[in-house]
């Protein structure tokens, strides 16, 4: 019998200042739940949603990557 093995899961891709789409988008509205982000829910990662990724990292001692990058470490605190 062969096993399928279904292929590894996709790590969600690092978001920055510049970045747009659905993926900023929900990064908005996490971050607008939280009461950190009060900007236009609109997908663009502006200088107010680096902001407020900021002070996300900043709040939960998030320091091992750059700040106001939306990575797997801000990732995984964020929507764990």
């Amino acid at each position: 019998m062969s096993r399928s093995s279904s292929p590894p899961p996709t790590q969600a891709p690092t978001l920055r200042h510049g970045d747009s789409g659905s993926e900023v988008e929900k990064l908005q509205r996490l971050l607008a739940a939280q009461g950190l982000y009060r900007g236009r829910i609109n997908g663009r990662f502006d200088g107010r949603l680096e902001d407020a990724v900021s002070e996300f990292q900043y709040d939960r001692g998030i320091d091992d990557q750059e700040w106001g990058f939306y990575g797997p470490v801000t990732r995984k605190a964020l929507e764990g």
